[in-house]
C-alpha cells in the first residue's frame, strides 16, 4: 500500500471505529468571536449570510441590532458579542450572520446571530464533549452546552434558546446610567 492510499484509509478507519464503538457524533458549525471558537448544532443552522445592514427596532435591547427580511420571514438579528459581553468590534467583510432555527415552547423561531467569521464543521462524539466548568455565575453560562475537544483545539459548544433575545441583565441598567 502506498502513502496516498493510507491517507484515504485513515478517515475511513476512524469512521468504522466510531460505528463499532456505538458512539455517534454530533456535528457543529464553528465560528469565531474574538480569539475564541464557538459551535452551534449544525441541524439548527438554516443558512450563512454575509453582513448587511439591518432595520433597527426602537426600544429593543442593545444586543438586538434590528431585523432582517430572510426570504419572507422577518427575523431579529442579535450580536452574540454583545450578548456574551465580549469586546465590541466593527463589522467587516468577514462578519457573517448565521441564521438559526431556535426551538420554543410554541413553535420554532428564526433568528440571525452576528459573529466575526465562520470556521468549519466539526464532529464531536459524546466522549469528546465535556461539561462546561461552573466558573461564572453569568446569565450567558446558560447557553454553554459544553466544551468540544480534539487534539488540536477546544470549541465552546452553544445551545441557544429564545431567551437569547431578552436583554442581558445589567445591560439596560448600564444604558440607563449612561443616559441619566
Amino acid at each position: 500500500m502506498n502513502t496516498e492510499e493510507d491517507g484515504a484509509i485513515d478517515p475511513l478507519n476512524a469512521s468504522i471505529a466510531e460505528i463499532k464503538s456505538g458512539e455517534a457524533s454530533e456535528q457543529y458549525l464553528t465560528f469565531f468571536m474574538g480569539k475564541e471558537e464557538f459551535g452551534v448544532d449544525i441541524l439548527s443552522v438554516q443558512e450563512i449570510r454575509g453582513w448587511e445592514p439591518v432595520t433597527p427596532i426602537p426600544n429593543s435591547p442593545e444586543h438586538v441590532l434590528g431585523v432582517m427580511n430572510l426570504r419572507g420571514t422577518v427575523a431579529p438579528i442579535i450580536d452574540l458579542r454583545m450578548s456574551f459581553g465580549i469586546e465590541e468590534r466593527r463589522y467587516t467583510e468577514k462578519t457573517v450572520v448565521i441564521v438559526l432555527t431556535i426551538p420554543t415552547e410554541k413553535k420554532s423561531k428564526i433568528i440571525g446571530v452576528v459573529v466575526d467569521a465562520v470556521s468549519d464543521v466539526c464532529s464531536f462524539t459524546k466522549s469528546e464533549i465535556q461539561p462546561s466548568p461552573e466558573l461564572t455565575q453569568t446569565d450567558q453560562a446558560q447557553y454553554v452546552k459544553g466544551l468540544g475537544s480534539t487534539e488540536d483545539k477546544m470549541v465552546i459548544l452553544l445551545q441557544l434558546t429564545e431567551c437569547l433575545m431578552a436583554a442581558p441583565k445589567g445591560r439596560d441598567k448600564q444604558r440607563q446610567l449612561k443616559a441619566g
